[in-house]
């Protein structure tokens, strides 16, 4: 029975990290490229299990497989630990041109309007994402949407309302439909208390998952990517993009966009799903451009979503960041090439689907 235990792990260990190779927009494919840190673990014990209870050249297999999958999957998650070295430097510029912004997929099923209510009042954030809000959740959280002056909501009931609020003034805000007409984003230009002007993005594509490839989902990241390469603005870039900071679509964003994640030797700041806590994978982002220094920036706790909030505070500091915080990467050819693809490949799944939006963000 051990054995059977052992060789099942390995398989589902060795099998998801192969497969999390692969490029392909196949969901039974970039599924893989989440739970890495699961993977790990279940790596780490077959890898333990397998000393004591296989013996001779498969024992020696399953060894060095399951090292290989640890060392692997530990090189992917390294930069999301305190051991890496951050991008992002920590420091308070400026009060006035600080800025605290919070983002949470409320789920849409999830009728608790009241805990969400209290973490919002308790945080008093100056920018509030809201996603997965239909109708109800609208109508419920209507005190806290009457206190900030700056609101869009595009309330639905297919699990991609979403609902942008601000204290800061907002010169322009639009939701925006970027290749699939069920799924709407938001761009904006704010500013802060001392007038320093920025571009807000906050996005929800689809995840991976049965008959829901992810041509959109990298369409929609791509387009975005784009976008904040061609503003002149700072930019911050918030939702759940369906899709974890270590994949090749996220990184493509980051390079494209020319954003630095705080995150980077800090730790993972893991979201969902919210009630397993040791398996948890970041699947709600925060991604700015290095135009920013990080005041602080936490995952907050169960409301009752399937994922949680976050807070982040940040100053918009340019000449103080330009010195404290590293450069972004630059993107390659391969970048460029990634992008334009995602954005033709997701384009054209949604024609073939019927839900082609013809929609593109406001111009930057």
């Amino acid at each position: 029975m051990l054995r059977i235990l052992v060789f099942v792990l390995a398989a589902i260990a060795a099998t998801g990290t192969t497969l999390s190779l692969l490029t392909s927009y196949r969901w039974y494919i970039r599924m893989w490229d989440f739970p890495r840190v699961a993977l790990m673990v279940l790596a780490a014990i077959a890898l333990v299990a397998a000393v004591p209870v296989l013996t001779g050249w498969v024992r020696a297999a399953v060894v060095v497989a399951m090292l290989l999958v640890i060392g692997w999957q530990g090189f992917r998650i390294y930069p999301y630990t305190p051991f890496a070295k951050t991008e992002v430097a920590k420091a308070v510029i400026n009060r006035e041109n600080c800025i605290s912004a919070f983002s949470f997929n409320v789920l849409q099923t999830n009728r608790d309007y009241a805990r969400t209510i209290e973490l919002i009042d308790r945080e008093d954030p100056d920018i509030v994402l809201l996603l997965e809000t239909d109708k109800l959740w609208e109508d419920a959280l209507k005190p806290v949407i009457d206190r900030y002056p700056h609101r869009s909501s595009a309330p639905l009931d297919n699990l991609y309302g979403l609902i942008l609020l601000s204290r800061l003034p907002v010169e322009d805000a639009e939701i925006t439909w970027l290749i699939d007409k069920e799924t709407p984003s938001v761009f904006a230009t704010m500013q802060t208390k001392a007038g320093a002007q920025f571009r807000y993005i906050g996005l929800h594509p689809r995840p991976p998952q049965p008959g829901e490839d992810t041509e959109k989902r990298d369409g929609e990241i791509a387009i975005a990517a784009r976008h904040a390469k061609e503003t002149k603005l700072p930019v911050l870039a918030m939702g759940d993009f369906n899709d974890v900071a270590w994949s090749r679509t996220s990184q493509m964003f980051k390079r494209i966009g020319g954003y630095l994640d705080p995150r980077i030797g800090r730790g993972l700041y893991a979201t969902f799903p919210a009630n397993l806590p040791g398996l948890r994978w970041p699947l709600d982002h925060l991604f700015m451009s290095p135009d920013f220094t990080l005041v602080d920036m936490k995952v907050l706790e169960n409301v009752g979503s399937d994922h949680l909030p976050v807070l982040a505070k940040v100053c918009l500091a340019p000449r103080a960041a330009k010195v404290l915080n590293d450069e972004p990467a630059t993107p390659d050819a391969a970048d460029h090439k990634d992008m334009r693809e995602a954005i033709r490949d997701g384009k054209q799944a949604a024609r073939e689907e019927g839900t082609a939006s013809g929609g593109s963000p406001p111009p930057p």
